[in-house]
C-alpha cells in the first residue's frame, strides 16, 4: 500500500509518500481504507523523533480515520465489508489501509463526511477523557478550557455544553477563535495575550469559582489556573506547550482548596482502556452528532500530497479546529 513515510527523524526531516507493506489484520481486527485522517501535534513531534509510537503500534503517522471497511478478521461480528467506520489509531492514519479493533471502530452518522468524521477520533476523545473520566465534571459546574481554538479545545467546548450545561470559559490568543469558542457555547472567551484571565474570571463570575480546568499550555497558567479553582477543584493536563517548570510554586493551596491534579496522554494506553472509553464515548455522544448537536469543527482540507503544507499551518498555529487529509 501506500503511505506517508518520514524521511530523517530529525529538525531536518521531510515527508514523501512511499509504498509500505499492508498491516497484518488479526482475529478481531477490521481493515479499513481509509478515505480521510486528521493532523495532531503529536505527527509534528513524531517526525522529529521526539514522540515515538508505543510498542507494537504502526511507525506511521496518523492517529485517527475514517473509511471502508474492506476486511474483517476470522473473530468479528460487528462489521463487514462496506460499511463506514471511524476511530481512534496509535498510529498507522497517513496510509491507504489500517487495521482497527472492531470494539474501537465507530459508525459514521449519515449526516457526517469522511472528512467530519476524521475530525472527531483524537480530539473528542482527548476532550471526553478529560470532562468525564478524569475532571468527573458535572451537571452545571463550571469549566475553564484553554487553547480553546484547537481540535481538543473545539471538541471540549461542545462536550461542556451539550452534555454537562455546564458554565464555559474559554481561552485563546486570537479575536476568531474566541468567537468560535462563543459560538460553540463558551460563556466567556478570554485572549490570554491581551487579558488576564485570572483576573477577569474573578471580576466577571468571582473568586474561586472554576470547578475543572482542562489546560494544554502549563508554566504561564499553574498561578492563574491555582488563583481561580473552587473547592475540591480539578486540573487535568494534557501538554505542555508552555513549558514544564513552575517556579514559586506553593503546594499550600492544593490542600487548603483540596485541589486534583492530574496529568494524561491517550495515545499509550491500554487497548482495553481505549475500548471502554470509545463504547462510552459512542453511547453518550453519537446520537448527539446524528442530530448536529455535536458537530466536529473542520478548520481546512488538504490532498495527502499536501501533508507538509498542512503540517505548517498546524505549526504556525493557524488552525481553528481539526485539518484534514484526504486523497489516500
Amino acid at each position: 500500500m501506500q503511505a506517508i513515510q518520514i524521511i530523517n527523524k530529525n529538525d531536518k526531516n521531510t515527508l514523501e509518500i512511499g509504498t509500505v507493506p499492508d498491516p497484518e489484520l488479526s482475529d478481531s481486527d477490521i481493515q479499513v481504507k481509509i478515505a480521510a485522517t486528521a493532523v495532531n501535534r503529536a505527527d509534528l513531534l513524531q517526525r522529529t523523533g521526539n514522540y515515538p509510537p508505543p510498542k507494537g503500534a504502526s511507525e506511521i503517522l496518523g492517529l485517527e480515520m475514517a473509511g471502508v471497511v474492506k476486511k474483517t478478521g476470522s473473530e468479528v461480528t460487528k462489521w463487514e465489508p462496506g460499511d463506514r467506520v471511524f476511530g481512534l489509531l496509535a498510529g498507522g492514519g497517513y496510509a491507504e489501509y489500517c487495521t482497527i479493533h472492531e470494539d474501537m471502530a465507530m459508525e459514521i452518522p449519515e449526516n457526517l463526511s469522511f472528512e467530519e468524521a476524521a475530525a472527531i477520533p483524537e480530539t473528542f476523545l482527548t476532550a471526553f477523557q478529560a470532562l468525564e473520566w478524569l475532571g468527573k465534571l458535572q451537571e452545571q459546574e463550571t469549566v475553564l478550557i484553554h487553547a480553546a481554538g484547537s481540535g481538543v479545545g473545539t471538541s471540549a467546548i461542545q462536550l461542556a455544553h451539550q452534555i454537562y450545561d455546564a458554565r464555559i470559559i474559554a481561552t485563546a490568543g486570537k479575536q476568531h477563535k474566541l468567537d468560535t469558542a462563543r459560538d460553540l457555547g463558551a460563556d466567556f472567551a478570554y485572549n490570554y495575550k491581551k487579558q488576564n484571565y485570572a483576573e477577569e474570571i474573578i471580576s466577571d463570575i468571582g473568586n474561586d469559582s472554576v470547578n475543572v480546568v482542562v489546560d494544554f499550555i502549563g508554566k504561564p497558567y499553574w498561578h492563574k489556573n491555582i488563583e481561580v479553582l473552587a473547592m475540591d477543584g480539578r486540573v487535568v493536563y494534557l501538554s505542555f506547550l508552555g513549558g514544564h517548570k513552575v517556579e514559586e510554586m506553593s503546594l499550600i493551596p492544593i490542600l487548603r482548596k483540596r485541589l486534583s491534579i492530574m496529568g494524561s496522554t491517550l495515545r499509550n494506553r491500554s487497548e482495553q482502556y481505549k475500548i471502554d472509553l470509545t463504547k462510552d464515548f459512542a453511547q453518550k455522544t453519537l446520537s448527539l452528532f446524528k442530530t448536529g448537536s455535536l458537530s466536529p469543527v473542520v478548520d481546512s482540507i488538504f490532498d495527502w500530497s499536501e501533508t507538509e503544507t498542512a503540517h505548517q499551518r498546524m505549526k504556525n498555529n493557524k488552525n481553528t479546529g481539526k485539518i484534514i487529509l484526504t486523497g489516500m
